[in-house]
């Protein structure tokens, strides 16, 4: 049966929409369980109702005419209950309801499973037989499976279809939400990118040349031809049977069946690249459909060589991307790469399958102001280049090819955002001060040289936060201690007097450097930070040596611990800063001091914090990482992405738990994570006694405008409120309330009323 389930899910995945999805579902479930019925009902929420979308047994012309209203029939019954109903004569059941146009009075049996996605029910799975009987434990266990395997695929191909719809000029756009990544709205036309030689992220794109097109991808099959011709050679020690594949190869390239197919769709009107992906995706259903081991192993082979074809057409192709005007940069995952490689003047937006709020593209989208929408499940990459598309990185909802109302009334909500970011400017030279007189620094994260002149000018009071791993990630080798000298000087000396935060080496997790590869099952729990730089003290101390060195005559360095998990880490890490002040002070350089501080971001230390507080300057509180370690939630995982909320209860009673600690000691606390730059959360950090706060360089004058309207008074009435509340999706809207309330809404929705 295992073997049966892959198949049908396979070609589930390659159907071209909803309908064709549904057709395969219903032909192959009735095949593998030798039953006289199959029939897949959908929810429709307009109708209020699950319509017959196909079927294998009864009527065909009932399909998507014959519907049973929500609550009513079997098929309701299983999707209220949200489980099997498994019954030996339907007919006999009091919520049976007979609709004479499906001819489906013969049939007894009766066993319906929910198509549940992310919690909702999508439709019903149905099976009947003639004859009496309950269907046996395995079948129940099967169409289960087949349910649940299966509701991604509906999913996606629902919104596939709805996007194909559009073509046809059907309804009125499509609505896909996702999650809040960055603020801000933008309207725009979708450009699709997508890793190299990756045949399902390929999107759907028409040629105007289409000779030229045939000629790309003749001159991509050449190159293909004669990479594999060269790895032949090259791999001489194989055996005759294993270099026998590279044969295999060659005839397929030479054959018509792949080639000729490819260059038919395009002359079709698909570009290379799709025409491609749907010749290969075509052969690869043919064999892994046969029975043979062998053959359907096969698949592999033909996905491998289109593969190899695709990145060479990516080879071929050295014109630059076209970018639009206003480009909203679409993929399954947005990198910064990706972002990098648009013209500043052209990028409005961003939107990625993956992801969550803090993610990095998430929090790249937010550094560089653009607004964003992370986590879109079931997100129809391939069907959306090249359209019309409005980003609400408030909501996290994305509209696409958007009805003219739509269209006019973002047109006039940017034109409000526009007004409040020349209204926001202003506050540049003002501090964040409240009304009563309570007054927070706010410092800026960056991580690169290029980032100082926008901070500078964005009113910040330093850097709270320096990365100093993207110098790392920048280059195929560790930085010299001159190197790494000349960089910190140059932050520093751009910012002083005001203080800049150094942040030791943070590699591990999400961080990875080419030319030091950390493979782990489980990176964020694994070989990270500062565990990393004390298994490496001849990185460590080099890194430390040119922080201190960069410091002298500066006088304005502030240096920062992370990923500190226990006491005898954060002591081996202070003894080592004090060797390397030691050696430099001996070595006759000219040094102040530094204060040192210890990132919070591993739950262990909130219980330590009066041992931390004793050994440190400074706490900086890591409220990406905190989170995520607090609620168990992956913050880069989109399928727990609504698990996870800094404004969580746990979160808050954590931080107060934290400040206090420190407070007790005289040591000031600072937040640096995402939350810092959040304007809900800055009344709850205000509330709380945060000293300062470290963000975006967008997101400061969000915040700065939210503290010089809310007393400290007012904020710490809110915490006490807050605090009698056990979920955050209730705190979070509570404190929007209030921003709305106190005329600040702007900076939690879209426009400026």
């Amino acid at each position: 049966m295992l073997t049966v389930l892959r198949k049908i899910i396979q070609e589930v995945n390659l159907a071209h929409d909803l309908e064709q999805a549904l057709a395969i579902i219903v032909t192959r479930v009735k095949d593998a369980m030798g039953v006289d019925v199959c029939s897949a009902y959908l929810a429709n929420d307009t109708q209020q109702a699950y319509v017959l979308m196909a079927t294998d047994g009864l009527n065909p012309s009932a399909v998507g005419k014959v519907s049973l209203k929500f609550g009513q029939g079997l098929v309701s019954l299983v999707a209220e209950r949200a489980e099997a109903v498994n019954l030996d004569n339907a007919l006999v059941h009091p919520r049976f309801h007979f609709i004479a146009e499906t001819g489906e009075q013969e049939f007894h049996s009766f066993l319906g499973v929910p198509i549940i996605h992310h919690r909702k029910v999508l439709g019903v799975l149905v099976v009947q037989h003639i004859e009496v009987r309950r269907f046996e434990e395995d079948e129940t266990a099967f169409l289960m499976t087949m349910g649940s395997q299966l509701a991604g695929a509906i999913a996606h191909a629902e919104v596939s279809g709805g996007i194909v719809g559009l073509n046809r000029g059907t309804g009125q756009g499509v609505i896909l939400d996702g999650l809040p990544g960055s603020p801000g709205a933008a309207l725009g036309t979708a450009l699709v990118v997508y890793p190299q030689a990756d045949l399902d992220a390929v999107p759907e794109r028409t040629v105007t040349d289409v000779e030229e097109e045939v000629q790309v991808f003749l001159d991509a099959v050449s190159l293909a031809r004669s990479d594999i011709r060269a790895l032949q050679e090259r791999l001489t020690s194989l055996s005759e049977e294993n270099r026998a594949l590279f044969d295999a190869y060659l005839q397929l390239l030479s054959s018509a069946s792949i080639v000729d197919q490819v260059v038919t769709r395009i002359r079709g009107g698909s570009w290379a690249s799709g025409a491609l992906r749907d010749t290969i995706n075509e052969h690869i259903k043919v064999f892994e459909s046969m029975d043979d081991p062998y053959l359907a192993a096969r698949a592999e082979d033909v996905r491998d060589l289109g593969r190899r074809i695709l990145m060479c057409l990516q080879k071929t192709r050295v014109a630059p991307l076209p970018y639009p005007d206003k480009t909203i940069l679409v993929g399954e995952e947005i990198t910064a790469s990706m972002l990098a490689e648009v013209p500043p003047e052209k990028l409005v937006g961003v939107i990625s399958a993956r992801g969550t709020t803090s993610s990095h593209v998430a929090i790249l989208a937010r550094a560089m102001a653009i607004p964003g929408v992370v986590g879109v499940k079931d997100l129809p990459v391939t069907r959306l280049d090249g359209r019309e598309v409005i980003v609400d990185g408030y909501s996290g909802r994305i509209y696409v090819s958007p009805s003219e109302n739509v269209r006019n009334e973002y047109k006039r909500l940017v034109r409000e955002e526009q007004t409040l970011s020349a209204d926001l400017a202003e506050l540049r030279d003002l501090p964040a001060e409240t009304p009563d007189g309570w007054r927070i620094p706010l410092y800026v994260n960056t991580g690169l040289v290029s980032d100082l002149t926008p901070s500078q000018q964005s009113g910040a009071e330093g850097i709270g936060l320096y990365r100093t791993e993207f110098p790392f990630m920048l280059r195929d080798r560790f930085p010299s201690e001159d190197e790494q000298c000349r960089v910190y000087r140059q932050v520093m000396q751009a910012f002083a007097p005001r203080p800049v935060v150094l942040r030791t080496l943070d590699i591990g997790g999400d961080k990875s450097l080419p030319y030091f590869p950390i493979q782990e099952e489980n990176p964020f729990l694994g070989w990270r930070g500062i565990r990393v730089t004390l298994d490496h003290p001849e990185i460590f101390m080099v890194q430390l040596r040119a922080m201190l060195r960069a410091s002298s005559g500066q006088n304005n360095l502030r240096l920062l611990l992370p990923m500190i998990s226990s006491i005898g880490e954060l002591d081996a890490a202070l003894a080592l800063v004090e060797r390397a002040y030691s050696e430099l002070l001996e070595e006759g350089v000219a040094l102040t001091r530094p204060q040192i501080g210890s990132m919070i971001e591993v739950p262990s230390l909130i219980y330590q914090i009066d041992s931390v507080a004793k050994r440190v300057d400074f706490v900086s509180v890591g409220t990406n990482d905190l989170t995520q370690y607090l609620l168990a939630v992956d913050r880069n995982n989109s399928n727990v992405a609504s698990l996870y909320d800094s404004l969580s209860p746990a979160v808050i009673r954590a931080l107060q738990l934290i400040v206090d600690g420190a407070h007790r000691h005289g040591r000031p606390v600072s937040v640096c994570g995402e939350m810092a730059g959040s304007p809900v959360a800055a009344v709850v950090l205000l509330a709380l006694g945060v000293d300062s706060l470290s963000m975006s360089v967008s997101s400061l004058p969000r915040v700065k405008w939210v503290l010089r309207n809310i007393s400290r008074q007012k904020a710490i009435a809110l915490l006490e409120e807050v605090m009698k509340m056990e979920d955050a999706v209730q705190i979070r809207e509570y404190l929007r309330d209030v921003l709305v309330t106190a005329g600040l809404g702007s900076l939690v929705r879209a426009g400026s009323k």
